[in-house]
This record gives structure tokens, sequence and C-alpha cells, in this order.
């Protein structure tokens, strides 16, 4: 099989973005088979590739929890026998607190599928989170929608999925505010809340990370700059372990208290230190804007 072919896979819980992520991927090129059962995958697979086009060599599917839970534990397996035949395969599973999926449903209404056999919402999501259990611990990218909006889950999925390129290392640098909780989809968590704060200064209240102020100010503290170069350190030592490991992605996850002054400044600089000697690597930041998913 041609080793060209690329196959990407999307999963995860309902509501948290899969159909956001599959119409973006059919914007991209992608022959997009939604709700396949996992295991016609391989089945699929070769009809795709058997086509003639590019079109043939791009295929991304919907796996999700209406799949027969033995399909589900063994879709590991498949996908290991595809890459070894040279198909170039990521997971992408999506997920959010149960709290946002509680109300993106109820905003629209939408009835949760394995709602439909008599449980009440919550259950249901909790009953989908279990049997999603062998996928998300197979994924590659694991993304938290729960405050990410349409259009940076749409950046992710150009960006790092479709825009990876084979065998590189995606680096992901996000800013959060621990007010919000830490994001779960993070691969290493770094607290910047031991650092002067510019929240404190009637000028900088209103401004973030991003505006030169802020920067002028934070830069300006000894003690932002320790910690800097410490992080620098630290991941200019482990990134190359990541990549000898095969890893197709990494997310960094920078906090502070509210995540709009001393986290967003942080990931700029630090993405920008990156960028120096290794691509891609992305900033995404979580607290500064809010737009709502809706249900698939």
């Amino acid at each position: 099989m041609s080793k060209d072919l690329r196959l990407i896979i999307v999963s995860g819980l309902s509501g948290s973005g899969k159909s956001v992520a599959l119409h973006v991927l059919e914007d991209l090129g992608y022959y997009c088979i939604d709700n396949i059962p996992a295991a016609l995958l391989k089945a699929a697979v070769h009809e795709v590739h058997s086509g003639e086009g590019p079109a043939s060599e791009l295929l991304a599917v919907g796996v999700d929890a209406r799949n027969r839970t033995q399909d589900l534990e063994v879709l590991p397996k498949l996908i290991d026998e595809l890459r070894e035949q040279g198909v170039r395969t990521d997971i992408v599973f999506l997920h959010a607190s149960d709290e946002v999926l509680l109300q993106r449903f109820s905003e629209s209404r939408r009835r949760h599928p394995l709602a439909d056999s008599g449980a009440e919402l919550r259950q249901a999501i909790d009953i989908e989170r279990d049997i999603l259990t062998h996928i998300n611990n197979a994924a590659d990218l694991i993304i938290d929608t729960s405050r990410t909006s349409i259009y940076e889950l749409a950046d992710a999925i150009r960006e790092r999925v479709d825009r990876r390129k084979s065998d590189s290392l995606s680096v992901l640098i996000e800013s959060f505010g621990f007010k919000h909780r830490i994001p779960a989809d993070a691969d290493f968590v770094f607290d910047m809340r031991c650092l002067p704060n510019p929240y404190w200064s009637a000028e900088l209240r209103g401004l973030t990370g991003l505006d030169g102020e802020v920067i002028e100010f934070l830069d300006a503290q000894d003690t932002f700059s320790a910690m800097y170069d410490d992080i620098v350190a630290f991941l200019n030592r482990w990134i190359p372990r990541f990549e000898d490991a095969h890893r197709g992605y990494l997310t960094i996850a920078i906090g502070c208290t509210g995540g709009q002054h001393r986290s967003v400044h942080m990931a700029e600089r630090l993405a920008a230190e990156l960028r120096k000697h290794h691509e891609p690597v992305l900033t995404r930041h979580n607290n500064m804007e809010e737009h709502r998913l809706h249900p698939d």
C-alpha cells in the first residue's frame, strides 16, 4: 500500500465537535465517512485507496460510541496493522467537561445518541466516556474543546493534523487560567502564578499578554526571565526525546490565575524561541475569548 495514504480517525464525545472536525477535513480534500463501524475500517481504507485521483490518498473517518464495544477494543490493533502497511494514521480524540456538554445539548435541544436507550443525559455522557476508553487511550492527539471556539478547533485540525508532516512532532503551547481549570489535553503544565501579576496595575488590568505594555512589564521582571530560561532549557532537553519516541503531538500548557497576562506572554515567548529550531510550533489562548460549539 502507498506510504502517501493519510488516514485521520476522528472520535470523541458527542457534543465535543466531531462534526466540525470532519467538515474541516472534507474541505481540505479528505474523503470523509462519518460513524463508520470500526470493524469495516480496513475495508474502507482499501476501497478508498483503490480509487483514482488525489482524493484516494486522503481519508478521514468518524468513529463513535455507537460501535460495538468489542470492535472498539480491537481498533488500536487494526490501526497498528494499517501503520505497518505504510498508512499514515492519526487518531484525534475530542472531549469536553460534563458541564460544557450538558450546556451544549441544552442550548441546541439535540438528543444524545445514547440517551435513546432511556438513560438521562448525564448518565449517557458517563456511559459514552466508558465505551470510548480504548480509543481515547490510543489517541495520538487529544483536544479538550471545553473552552475552544469552532474557529480554534478548525485551526487545530488544519494546522496540527492536516499540515503535520510525516514523522514530525507538532508542538502546541497553550495559555490558560487556573480559575477556569487545567486543560485536559496538556502533556506538560507550567504554573506562572508565582510571578508578578500585571492585573494589580490599573493601567494593565484590561490588557492582555499580547499588548506591548504588558510584555514590557513582564520582561522587566527577573523572576519572569528566570522562569522562561528554565522552561526553555527543559523543553530543549525533552522535545528531542519525544521525537525519538515518534510522538506526533506535544501539548504544553502555561497557566496563570485568569489566563490573560502572564501565561499568554510566556506562551508566545516560548513559541518564538522554539520556532528557531523546531516546526511546527503553534499557540492557543484558551481564556481570552469564548465561543461555543454545538453538539454533533
